[in-house]
């Protein structure tokens, strides 16, 4: 093997994928990007070290371009798979009543069926790599149903299940699976919009006083929970509140998704 460690990162295109990918390849590591965003994966190609990285155009909802790419990048990174960063994800907001049946499918089966199906791929590479863990993107809507969120949150709340669920099932494989629980991060998904009016995530939390995440904050997370032992990762301080309030005042959590208040990370 290799000694430079590996990292495939899904949703590598922008946002936390992007900022994960030029945080670990400052430190040294392999990076394989992958993304439906042939632009995006260029410009993230552009920010890190010539001969350290490849790109794959991938849909997480392709499972054949999930063994061709992680068999490609597992070549070029001399048999090493460190870590697997289930990242890629789409925001879809509005109520559930009117919501597309395309949109929901679409939600799901990126954000749910594309973890799993890295999680499920991506496991024989893992379990031939010492040491490695699967790291997947939840968010703060994994801690309590969101209001005009309903899709994606159910599908976050899923990661964190998965999540949970793999880490003890995968210890003696040698493999540990985290993931990481951001609020309001500043990426493209804050401009989804939300309920009934044409106001985007951002403008919604920006109202309700709440704070943004700089995107590199949640590489910074992603470094510490690959080298930690928690299996959830808590990133920016509504996350934390959340995660607090969510168990101990209920009701308090109860009455803010009442006022539409939505939490998506």
């Amino acid at each position: 093997m290799s000694e430079a460690k590996a990292i495939f990162i899904t949703g590598g295109g922008s946002g936390i994928g992007q900022a994960t990918a030029k945080l670990f390849a400052s430190r040294g590591w392999r990076v394989g990007l992958a993304d439906v965003n042939r632009a995006g994966l260029a410009e993230t190609l552009a920010m890190l070290p010539a001969g350290m990285v490849e790109t794959y155009v991938m849909d997480v909802r392709d499972r054949e371009a999930w063994v061709v790419n992680l068999d490609a990048f597992v070549r070029s990174s001399g048999g090493r798979l460190d870590v697997l960063f289930n990242n890629a994800g789409v925001g879809t907001g509005g109520p559930l009543a009117t919501m597309s049946f395309e949109d929901i499918d679409r939600t799901v089966s990126i954000n749910l069926m594309g973890v799993l199906n890295g999680a499920r791929i991506g496991h024989a590479y893992l379990a031939k790599t010492p040491g490695s863990c699967l790291l997947n993107t939840a968010s703060a809507s994994a801690i309590y149903g969101s209001a005009g969120l309903v899709p994606y949150s159910a599908t976050k709340f899923g990661v964190r299940a998965l999540t949970e669920g793999l880490d003890g099932e995968w210890a003696a494989d040698g493999i540990r699976v985290r993931d990481l629980v951001p609020s309001f991060i500043e990426t493209p998904l804050l401009n989804a919009t939300t309920g009934d009016s044409n106001r985007s995530v951002r403008e919604s939390v920006v109202a309700a006083g709440l704070e943004l995440t700089p995107v590199d904050a949640v590489a910074e997370a992603a470094w510490a929970a690959v080298h930690g032992d928690k299996v959830h990762t808590y990133v920016g301080k509504t996350a934390r509140r959340m995660a607090f309030a969510a168990r101990w005042m209920p009701g308090s959590m109860r009455k803010m998704m009442r006022r539409g208040v939505v939490n998506e990370g």
